[in-house]
């Protein structure tokens, strides 16, 4: 056959025109050639912006590790009541911890079922199932994805206290906000850990004589201390989107 190549005897398929698929070089071009096609077209989709939602969303971002006879688990959890009695849409990563706080907290104040709880849901062999107050569930199979996800979904984020995930989370809105690639949209960080982030950022990336960042990078993000001064930031920001609406 023309379009194959033997080899000890077997007939061996091409893929991409003359690249066979044990020439590991020319495979590896071609796979390398495909995934930035692959990029482009969802570079060229995600450039397309999504309808305006229904209700304002409000994603709230936390640790999966903490539990619910914590006093901050309990605050999240009041804290998404407090939204979902204002019609606000929750979103969570999905999974345990304070992403189930948030989740519990809309789904119990949602009597009469006129907003959504949802999880953005990422595969991890150590966290098999979504929280059981999750109404509306995605699942992603890259962090990648999963991110961009709660970006095309959400009119506010709000981040409280958590790990190493809930950092990276914090971080790409806060970039993605300085770049201007999001536009009014609150940015909330609750509690001292946060708060002491942006000083931590403010002294070595502005403070400094070569300066890593710009001075107004700093008040993207609102610090506050508890819940309390989140749901004003947000009741307000919530008001504004309503009249946005009636326009």
């Amino acid at each position: 056959m023309t379009n194959d190549e033997n080899l000890n005897g077997y007939s061996v398929p091409k893929v991409s025109g003359n690249t066979s698929i044990y020439n590991a070089d020319s495979s590896y071009k071609v796979i390398e050639e495909s995934i930035l096609g692959l990029w482009q077209v969802l570079n060229n989709l995600t450039s397309i912006q999504p309808p305006r939602c229904e209700r304002y969303r409000v994603t709230i971002f936390g640790s999966a590790r903490l539990q619910s006879d914590s006093p901050l688990y309990n605050g999240v959890k009041y804290f998404a009541s407090e939204l979902t009695k204002m019609g606000c849409d929750i979103v969570t990563g999905g999974g345990p911890g304070l992403m189930q706080a948030a989740n519990e907290g809309s789904f119990l104040a949602n009597e009469n079922r006129s907003t959504n709880s949802i999880g953005i849901r990422i595969n991890l062999d150590f966290e098999q199932s979504a929280n059981p107050f999750v109404e509306q569930m995605y699942q992603h199979q890259t962090f990648f994805t999963r991110l961009h996800h709660f970006v095309l979904l959400s009119n506010a984020f709000v981040v409280v206290p958590g790990g190493i995930g809930t950092t990276l989370e914090a971080l790409m809105i806060w970039q993605l906000l300085q770049v201007r690639k999001l536009n009014n949209m609150p940015f909330i960080l609750v509690g001292e850990m946060w708060s002491e982030l942006v000083d931590w950022a403010d002294k070595y990336m502005v403070n400094v004589v070569d300066q890593l960042a710009s001075p107004k990078d700093m008040q993207i993000p609102y610090c506050v201390n508890n819940f309390a001064e989140a749901t004003s930031v947000l009741r307000k920001h919530h008001s504004q989107w309503l009249q946005g609406c009636e326009i």
